[in-house]
């Protein structure tokens, strides 16, 4: 009679809680660890303004979203064609819950009681997990692996000379042995759900080479004087170009006491770190040329703002900009404001704290990973999710790599060898 493989699953969020359905499924015992009193935390407070589940978009579209240093762009790309946007609104609709894509391309949950929320779904994915015998173990903060000979038995723990997954459980340190661990720990942002990276510091007392998490999809800050505070704080720049270096993104951004927000800025993250002073240009008419701004000003003369807000139809945000941005005017013509409206220079400081932002770059390197996710140093422990050095922009794009690799880490563990 063949033993039921013992697979724990380290961490609640959409990775762990994916990796535990597959190993579920194929035939595993297994046990989920989360630190927080519940899990799916964080995958609540994305489904706060509506829980964006992937995109819509054909799969071969999504390979060029994603990067991260040293990203093995053809081993990824079989991951993400292994569990694919279809397949996951497959899972969903497995769930009894139908979903729709937006005209924006995003793929959202069908709406319950005139809302798109995530609690319902993430309500009967746990049920699902419950009924398929997965066990979750709450309040339990993973701190390491030790030896554990002579260790205390403890549910679900055998004593052994091997190693074993230690863990801070009500201010007391507990010890469980697995026949393979996946660490689906998340990134940094958000730690208010319990995705604060704490991992890092363990991994590197095992060896494994990690890049320093940073904020990703977030604000950045500039230095606003304070007229434009004062005046354009909190409203949009409506339709817009925004561009970094060789990239640019279409769409809306808002003026913050700090900087910008917005999902131009966000998409440019990574192509604004790669210069070396950190910038964006806007261009706030991208529809219409620098000659025609020009000739619809007419025979102005003076009080160039003013005229331009109402031919050009400048938002009051814009006209804020152009009016106290440091280094600029004063406007002698029509000819030089245009010129600043169809590329106005913001230089930028730096990101807003990864507390405050949507996700993280960095992690876990490449050259740690086999192909299945495993660490090469610590035979039989796989990584998922946000752990992992890969960086996406929002828009279904960051859930679908999550659910993709969970899927992947969980279907190579059901066939290690190893125990912990």
């Amino acid at each position: 009679m063949s033993v039921r493989k013992n697979i724990a699953i380290i961490g609640g969020g959409p990775a762990g809680l994916r990796a535990a359905e597959v190993a579920a499924a194929g035939g595993a015992e297994v046990t989920l660890y989360d630190g927080m009193p519940s899990v799916g935390r964080k995958f609540l407070v994305a489904g706060k303004s509506g829980l964006n589940l992937t995109n819509g978009e054909d799969i071969a579209e999504f390979f060029s979203k994603y990067s991260g240093e040293n990203l093995p762009d053809e081993q990824w790309q079989s991951v993400l064609r292994g569990f694919d946007n279809k397949h996951l609104r497959e899972w969903a609709s497995g769930l009894g819950v139908e979903t729709f894509v937006a005209s924006s391309g995003k793929v959202f949950p069908a709406p319950v009681d005139g809302s798109i929320k995530a609690a319902p779904l993430l309500r009967r994915w746990i049920l699902r997990l419950r009924e398929m015998g997965v066990t979750f173990k709450t309040k339990h903060c993973w701190v390491g692996m030790v030896n554990v000979a002579n260790a205390t038995q403890k549910e679900g723990a055998v004593a052994s000379t091997e190693s074993g997954l230690v863990f801070m459980h009500q201010n007391e340190r507990v010890t469980y042995q697995h026949d393979a661990v996946i660490l689906a720990l998340g990134g940094g942002s958000w730690p208010r759900t319990g995705s604060d990276g704490h991992w890092l510091s363990t991994l590197s007392e095992l060896g494994i080479a990690t890049t320093p998490l940073t904020a990703a999809n977030c604000g950045w800050q500039t230095p606003w004087p304070a007229p434009v505070i004062e005046e354009a704080e909190g409203l949009p720049l409506k339709n817009i170009i925004l561009s970094a270096g060789e990239s640019a993104r279409r769409g809306e951004l808002v003026v913050t006491k700090y900087g910008l927000e917005g999902g131009p800025i966000y998409r440019l993250g990574p192509a604004i770190k790669a210069l070396a002073e950190p910038h964006v240009k806007i261009d706030f008419k991208p529809d219409t040329s620098h000659e025609e701004l020009v000739a619809k000003m007419g025979a102005v003369k003076r009080n160039y703002v003013r005229e331009a807000r109402r031919r050009w139809k400048l938002d009051a945000a814009t006209c804020s900009l152009l009016k106290y941005l440091p280094d600029r005017g004063p406007w002698t013509s029509s000819a030089q404001l245009a010129r600043e409206v169809k590329c106005c220079h913001i230089p930028l400081v730096s990101p807003r704290p990864i507390e405050e932002a949507i996700s993280s770059a960095g992690g876990i390197r490449w050259q740690e990973l086999d192909e299945n996710f495993m660490l090469k140093k610590l035979s039989g422990v796989f990584v998922a999710g946000e752990m992992i050095d890969w960086e996406a922009p929002t828009g279904g794009y960051l859930l679908q790599a999550c659910f993709a690799t969970g899927s992947h880490a969980a279907a190579a563990a059901l066939h290690t060898t190893h125990r912990f």
